[in-house]
């Protein structure tokens, strides 16, 4: 699987290439504070691009500021909770919360407990249900499964459904969290968006932050599903009968 990762140093040069014309086109923030949340054995660096992008979109995108993401504990949640508590002051309501692998399972954790103070999670490559021990997933994450308790039989924190809306961006060809993994039940809420590319890249995949940007553009008390714009249409794969059943994707009809 981690063959597949090889195309992120690719992703990246494209993201390099076309962010410009990304930040003409796409929809601009509002000023909002956004915290954004970096994978398993990464840190704030990892983010950078992402949150760079947002600021030229007009958000206030922030780091966790924890240092390496090593996976959840006691002491990592409260730091993140006072950190978003001092966010929604600034804010002077909810946050959006962006997290990419690990850091979308935090995401979802905090809006579990603070839901009056998440406007939205969007996770990037997040394994929201490991039910299986044998699931085609990596070693690294069968063990954020276990830090996490997300498996079946010992589940301590059931994170396919929280009470805020959720975008949850996954690839087909992430080389290491399994795509069904990723896949939260669809609801008026709650969406899947497929992406092309690697799990190392989304935090610089072009499609992956076109979908971050839309979603943060959405005016407060609005949540709308995801519509891909036809003059995007490729970077977005089509539905087909391989695609996992749970996928649901709008086109635009006027782009």
């Amino acid at each position: 699987m981690f063959a597949r990762e090889i195309t992120a140093f690719g992703e990246f040069g494209a993201y390099l290439t076309f962010v410009p014309g990304l930040l003409a086109a796409a929809p601009r923030g509002h000023g909002s504070h956004v915290l954004v949340l970096p994978g398993f054995v990464s840190g704030d660096v990892a983010t950078i691009p992402l949150r760079r992008t947002l600021q030229l979109l007009g958000h206030r995108p922030h780091g966790w500021g924890l240092g390496t993401n090593i996976g959840p504990d006691d002491i990592t949640l409260a730091a993140l909770l006072r950190k978003v508590d001092r966010l929604v002051d600034l804010q002077g309501g909810p946050i959006d919360i962006v997290g990419w692998s690990l850091g979308g399972i935090f995401g979802r954790l905090i809006a579990q407990h603070r839901p009056e103070d998440v406007r939205q999670v969007i996770s990037m490559g997040s394994p929201l249900r490991i039910s299986d021990p044998h699931d085609e997933v990596s070693n690294p994450i069968r063990i954020i499964g276990k830090l996490v308790g997300l498996e079946a039989q010992r589940r301590r924190h059931d994170i396919r459904r929280i009470p805020v809306p959720s975008t949850s961006i996954y690839s087909r060809h992430d080389g290491v969290v399994a795509p069904a993994a990723c896949l939260q039940t669809p609801g008026p809420q709650s969406e899947n968006i497929e992406v092309y590319g690697a799990h190392t890249g989304l935090g610089h995949n072009l499609a992956a932050v076109w979908t971050v940007a839309d979603r943060l553009a959405q005016p407060d008390g609005v949540w709308e599903p995801f519509v891909v714009p036809d003059r995007l249409a490729a970077l977005f794969p089509e539905p087909s009968v391989a695609a996992p059943p749970t996928l649901r994707i709008v086109r635009s009809a006027a782009g």
